[in-house]
């Protein structure tokens, strides 16, 4: 049973970062729509079943820690997209987003891309696009000290002495502190199951293109590729991309007419599952994603109540468990990036890019990160 505490403990963290981080925008997206309670309900619903089931099977598939998310970028874009969009045409949308996904899986194109793309480039990326969440630790100690600098010690003491289960006990830590200073919040908290909701969807070609293309353009850029740096740079390149891609568009297509708008590879989350916190083994480290599959079932399954209990937990807590689950990879990201000395520039302008937030086009900071690293990559090794 201790074997599986660690795994267990990144599977749940995994999920509470993903959930409290951005299940608002997915809201204010449903809602932009027009949905109502019972279809966003609904929407939960499908994108916790969308991503409990491929994270089990894909990871359980391969024996990798494969880890899915809802497309958050696409649900910020979705905000502003659906205004004067029906529910119906919306989820037309959603089915050619993810019959794209699903011919770039099929295709084999998106992996070409992907193969191109050199690791030291991919290591920034990846350090880039979770450094923030180290920085927010200390950022979260200014506004509530006594809570998270008492989980930063723990993290150090449990680093130190048990290793294997230091995101377990801060997060236990964390909780203890925050319940005595009457942080927690279970006012809430009810037992509700959600209940799926099918939207016939209609097929109008300009919500298509003007909704469906610039949704699959932003979950393959600004989600997909650093999913796939993150598995690369944490030792897991032999899983298959195409398939991995293929699967999440399968399952998109299936689900969207319940809401299930778009998933893909998460790369923040996933991060949490690939580390050391996950298991001293990197080969059974695909445990902790088959935990987050559970835990994200459970989201779908009892939507109202789950998201009740995430919401009980203070902000700062969760930045601060996120933050410090993530110390490994980040600085195992920078290692990689900054080992080669022909890349090692490239990589610190694709670093500082990823990490600004920069944001062109509706397009991510990662995308644009690896842009600007290639290119330096190019101008700087030109005939060498």
């Amino acid at each position: 049973m201790r074997a599986y505490l660690a795994p267990l403990s990144a599977g749940f963290v995994t999920v509470l970062v993903g959930f409290t981080s951005s299940a608002a925008i997915v809201f204010q997206a449903a809602e932009a729509a027009g949905a109502t309670p019972a279809q966003i309900s609904s929407w939960m619903w499908a994108l916790g079943i969308a991503m409990g089931v491929t994270c089990i099977g894909l990871s359980l598939r391969y024996r990798a820690p494969v880890v899915t998310a809802w497309s958050t970028p696409g649900a910020a874009l979705l905000v502003t997209a659906l205004a004067g969009v029906s529910l119906e045409q919306a989820t037309g949308a959603f089915i050619f987003c993810a019959v794209l996904i699903l011919l770039a899986g099929v295709t084999r194109g998106f992996e070409r891309v992907m193969d191109r793309i050199p690791p030291g480039i991919a290591a920034a990326m990846l350090a880039g696009v979770l450094v923030r969440f180290g920085i927010e630790v200390f950022v979260a100690m200014g506004q509530r000290f006594g809570l998270v600098f008492a989980m930063f010690a723990a993290y150090l003491l449990a680093r130190r002495l048990l290793p294997r289960y230091a995101v377990l006990l801060v997060l236990a830590l964390g909780s203890a502190v925050a319940a005595a200073q009457g942080l927690l919040n279970f006012d809430t908290l009810r037992l509700e199951m959600a209940t799926p909701v099918f939207t016939m969807p209609v097929f109008d070609w300009q919500t298509m293109i003007g909704v469906g293309v610039p949704l699959f353009v932003v979950t393959m850029t600004s989600q997909n590729v650093p999913g796939v740096a993150v598995m690369r740079a944490a030792g897991y390149g032999k899983v298959p991309v195409s398939p991995v891609v293929g699967w999440t568009g399968a399952v998109s297509l299936v689900l969207a007419p319940f809401g299930c708008y778009a998933i893909n590879l998460a790369a923040i989350t996933a991060a949490i599952c690939m580390g050391r916190e996950a298991h001293e083994d990197p080969a059974k480290r695909y445990l902790a994603s088959v935990f987050a599959g559970v835990f994200y079932l459970l989201v779908g399954v009892f939507g109202a109540t789950v998201g009740a209990l995430f919401a009980a937990f203070p902000r700062e807590l969760v930045l601060a468990v996120a933050g410090l689950a993530l110390f490994g990879t980040i600085g195992g990201g920078l290692a990689t990036a900054m080992k080669d000395e022909a890349q090692r520039e490239p990589a610190l302008v694709t670093f500082l890019v990823t990490a600004s937030g920069l944001s062109l086009g509706g397009i991510g900071s990662a995308f644009w990160g690896v842009v600007a690293g290639g290119l330096a990559l190019w101008v700087l090794n030109w005939r060498r």
